[in-house]
């Protein structure tokens, strides 16, 4: 008997559907329940799991755009659904993707008959859906990278969604970065009153301190410093942020202590902090900016004091920095992300001693396991506050973030390290960590 693969590596003489495609890419192997426009169908029937595509605007999209953009385009322009999972957590879907499809180029005469079968006319590309930002090359063309404004202009492009969508996703910390669980039981909440915590502890705070929180998103770190008595500044990018986290900083009664400043973490002209935190900006400033960026660190440090790093990394130091196209496009513009081994050699290049340093990708899983819940929880009132695309690019992209934490594509690393006076003098810290883990 004649497998659909041999079959169709012998490139049959019939016109191929949509369906044969498919399984053509795929090897033969769908661990889903695939239906097309034109009537085809292909992978198990009793499948729980499956895409459909929908319209010819869909093909055009997965054609011209090959890979995770071109379904993205289509998932989140309504030409692609999805069946058996929300869209608010389609991880379930991604996972099986990604565990049973190995897509491969077919041979030459194959690809011909593709092409044919497909028409000449989804073979030249539409416009895209307006959630998606300017390709990389419009970007350049219309700003310098990681310039003051075209970095501005990425914040807001991710950032500026709205408050109230991210309060339904975020919960009430609203923090937007990993959480870390003491336990597997832990609440999202519990989990990010610990990563504060952790971080307080690790840079050695106490009350009359003085921290700078760079990148600072909704005022997280800073509230939470300041409610142990420390004098905290934080400055964001985002406009919506600052707005929000000034609102909170008064409703704490922490005005006193706590500021929050809408604007370049480049513009902060006061020094000598005790300590420095900087939780998820490390990913959007560029690889190429670390020197100046640990240079302007250290440079408002006080001998003694201590920073920590908190970003995304890759799991190795040789994996190219930029991004994916849907992560560039729709999610993170200008974004990059690099090792751990960088950011520790960077950090040490500007003469910052690195104590310490730990990886919390499993954590990182976790808190976006949550987070998808949290918008599957609100997904009707998310869909009336931003749109069902937009609502959707979230839902895509959080699930698909966690897979790529729990598989090991992406990290999350906790960079510790001290700025010391001319003669080494690290200001007495412990031999030991002296934080609770």
């Amino acid at each position: 008997m004649t497998t659909f693969k041999e079959h169709a590596a012998q490139a049959p003489a019939g016109k191929l559907t949509l369906a044969e495609i498919l399984e053509i890419f795929a090897g033969g192997n769908l661990p889903l329940r695939f239906r097309a426009y034109d009537g085809s169908t292909a992978g198990p029937e009793d499948a729980p799991l499956g895409l459909e595509l929908l319209t010819p605007r869909g093909t055009t999209y997965l054609a011209t755009a090959p890979g995770d953009l071109g379904l993205a385009r289509a998932y989140v322009a309504g030409d692609l659904a999805t069946h058996g999972v929300h869209p608010g957590d389609p991880y379930e879907l991604l996972r099986a993707l990604a565990d049973k499809m190995d897509f491969r180029r077919p041979p030459a005469r194959v690809l011909a008959q593709i092409v044919r079968a497909i028409g000449i006319e989804h073979l030249k590309p539409i416009a895209p859906p307006p959630q998606e930002a300017l390709p990389r090359w419009r970007r350049i063309a219309e700003g310098l990278r990681h310039s003051k404004t075209r970095d501005a202009e990425a914040i807001h492009h991710h950032y500026d969604v709205s408050n109230t969508f991210y309060e339904w996703v975020l919960g009430p910390s609203m923090t937007y970065t990993c959480a870390c669980y003491p336990h597997s039981g832990s609440t999202l909440e519990e989990a990010q009153e610990n990563k504060y915590r952790l971080v307080f502890e690790k840079l050695r705070l106490k009350p009359g301190d003085r921290l700078l929180d760079v990148g600072c998103g909704w005022g997280g770190m800073v509230r939470y410093a300041a409610r142990h008595g420390v004098k905290a500044l934080g400055v964001t990018l985002s406009k919506e942020q600052a707005s929000w986290a000034r609102e909170a900083i008064a409703l704490d009664g922490l005005e006193d202590l706590a500021e929050v400043r809408h604007g370049d973490y480049r513009d902060v002209r006061e020094s000598d902090f005790d300590a420095v935190s900087s939780i998820g900006l490390t990913e959007h400033i560029g690889v190429h900016n670390y020197p100046a960026y640990f240079e302007f660190l250290q440079s408002k440090m006080r001998h003694g004091a201590l920073l920590l790093n908190h970003c995304i990394t890759r799991p190795d130091n040789r994996t190219g920095s930029t991004a994916g196209g849907f992560i560039d496009r729709y999610v993170f513009p200008d974004g990059e992300l690099t090792g751990s081994g960088r950011i520790i050699t960077e950090a040490q290049d500007v003469g910052l001693e690195v104590v310490h340093e730990e990886n919390l990708r499993h954590h990182y899983a976790l808190t976006l396991r949550d987070w998808c819940r949290n918008l599957v929880e609100h997904w009707d009132e998310a869909v009336a506050e931003v749109g069902l695309a937009t609502a959707k690019v979230w839902g895509l992209y959080m699930a698909g973030s966690r897979l790529g934490f729990e598989t090991n594509v992406v990290q999350l690393h906790q960079v510790l390290a001290v700025k010391l006076d001319r003669d080494g003098y690290d200001g007495g810290l412990p031999l030991r960590p002296w934080w609770t883990p």
